[in-house]
């Protein structure tokens, strides 16, 4: 069986024939020792917990029963030594363990029953390791981490750490056969934490711990092999090839894209605010029309100054809808939007109406009311007639309430003329007001259209800035690598050479 990264099986009669010292006849030189812990320095941790004397030979496991946690035992169980995670549940006198492994997630802050577990355990005088589980999920475990530690130093508890650890990463590194990997996901640490706190020498014995120093040298050579390999075949090389090829087709910092984004996104907001202008203005000019027909006489001589105040209503409307098209416009593009822009005025409804010309329609009528008012006023006194003494009287009241329907007749044509008048004003000058905010929406569009594009070039100008950058250190990194390949090759065959002496 081998350890996660390394690939290379190791049987029992592999076992090296190393200088030891009186007290360790399997200890390492230190030039092996060096050589380790460039390579492998979880490795080297592993042999060095090996060496401490711990105080038991199982970990008290507390941890939740969920997936992560089943799979930290599985990556775990892969090392060498094997660490017994016991559960707290099926502990015995007999079984004192060796200390207890607190695991929680990467994400989430203690809580108090976690404080109490702590407490109970410190109590009795029990070892604790503290490790949060999952940390590639967050991006911001390295905050959680200290608030943790913060709060375990506001309780008085300064000699605990959290290990950070990530068995999903140890997972993949074990698929991809990846040592990096495998050392950025702790688990590695973790393990030799354990095996530190479990190690019981001499009752260990010579066997257990030179197994555990044979795949530690079999994992090390591995890792070298693995860089010789590298170097030989140029991968790096080719990697930093591929990486300034890509940074080259984007020189230009998607300046041509974001152009284009601009000039599409500027279009559809002229059609979307054209639109909503044009339904806001007839919606307007039905709420016009709904006021004139029941204004009277006073009021529609005063509906101008009605009609400046909704066209200053109309206006900051139209202002905020354009406030909103062009934030949407610059989020679709990926930039920030303008903080500033020209305040026009609200638009001029222009002169008052005109006073209406009396024409000859009103002539007429003044003739048509006289004509039927004399006639109800015959029809009216006609009873009269039959009386001899009033049929004289009946001449001056058939005349009087000719002329009253004949004065009623004409105002009320009058009025009917006016609001007929102000509809006519009213639509004209929802014309002008129109024409003008159409108008203020071009020339706002033209200006963010400007102020967007200068956006999207100064954007595109620091990209490629920053892409020229990288590109020159990719060209250095890459004469750096060619010439400093040969010397890396002579030192890992070196490094070799001290392995092979054992």
């Amino acid at each position: 069986m081998s350890e996660p990264g390394s690939g290379c099986p190791v049987q029992a009669s592999e076992v090296p024939s190393d200088r030891g010292t009186a007290d360790d006849p399997g200890a390492l030189s230190p030039a092996v020792d060096a050589v380790i812990d460039r390579w492998n320095p979880q490795g080297g941790a592993l042999l060095r917990a090996m060496a401490e004397a711990g105080e038991g030979t199982s970990i008290t496991f507390y941890a939740a029963d969920d997936a992560n946690t089943t799979l930290l035992r599985t990556e775990l169980a892969r090392f060498e030594p094997h660490i017994d995670l016991a559960d707290p549940a099926a502990l015995t006198p007999e079984n004192e363990p060796a200390a207890a492994l607190i695991l929680f997630d990467a994400g989430s802050v203690l809580g108090a029953d976690m404080f109490a577990l702590i407490d109970r355990l410190r109590a009795a005088d029990q070892r604790i390791l503290l490790a949060m589980n999952g940390f590639h999920a967050y991006q911001d475990w390295r905050a959680t981490r200290v608030r943790n530690l913060e709060l375990l130093a506001a309780r008085g508890i300064t000699d605990l750490d959290i290990v950070a650890v990530s068995a999903r990463l140890a997972a993949a590194a074990r698929a991809a056969d990846d040592s990096a990997l495998l050392d950025r996901s702790g688990v590695a640490g973790l393990h030799a934490t354990l095996a530190a706190a479990t190690a019981r020498r001499p009752t260990d014995g010579a066997q257990r711990r030179t197994a555990v120093r044979t795949r530690v040298l079999a994992d090390t050579r591995a890792r070298i092999d693995e860089q010789i390999t590298a170097l030989r075949s140029g991968t790096d090389t080719e990697r930093i090839r591929e990486e300034r090829i890509g940074l080259v087709a984007e020189r230009d910092g998607g300046r041509q894209t974001g152009l284009a984004a601009v000039r599409s996104q500027v279009q559809l907001s002229r059609v979307d605010l054209t639109t909503e202008l044009g339904a806001m203005v007839r919606a307007l000019h039905t709420r016009s029309r709904a006021e004139l027909d029941r204004c009277d006489r006073a009021e529609l001589r005063a509906y101008p100054q009605r009609l400046q105040q909704a066209a200053g209503e109309l206006s900051a409307s139209v202002d905020a809808v354009i406030d909103e098209r062009v934030i949407e416009a610059a989020r679709r593009i990926g930039t920030t939007a303008p903080t500033t822009r020209r305040r026009d005025p609200a638009p001029r409804v222009g002169p008052d109406p005109d006073k209406r010309h009396r024409g000859v329609e009103d002539h007429l009528m003044i003739a048509l009311g006289a004509s039927a008012g004399v006639g109800l006023g015959r029809l009216v006194v006609a009873p009269l007639s039959l009386v001899p003494t009033l049929d004289v009287a009946s001449v001056p009241v058939t005349l009087l309430l000719g002329a009253g329907a004949a004065a009623w007749v004409v105002r009320a044509r009058g009025q009917l003329a006016e609001r007929n008048h102000m509809a006519q004003w009213v639509s004209e000058a929802l014309v002008n007001i129109k024409a003008q905010l159409e108008q203020r929406v071009a020339a706002v569009l033209v200006d963010i259209e400007a102020e967007l594009a200068e956006h999207v070039v100064r954007e595109s100008t620091a990209r490629a800035i920053a892409v020229d950058r990288r590109v020159a250190e990719l060209d250095a990194l890459a004469r750096r690598l060619v010439a400093e390949r040969p010397a890396q090759l002579t030192a890992c065959e070196r490094d070799i050479a001290t392995l092979d002496q054992l």
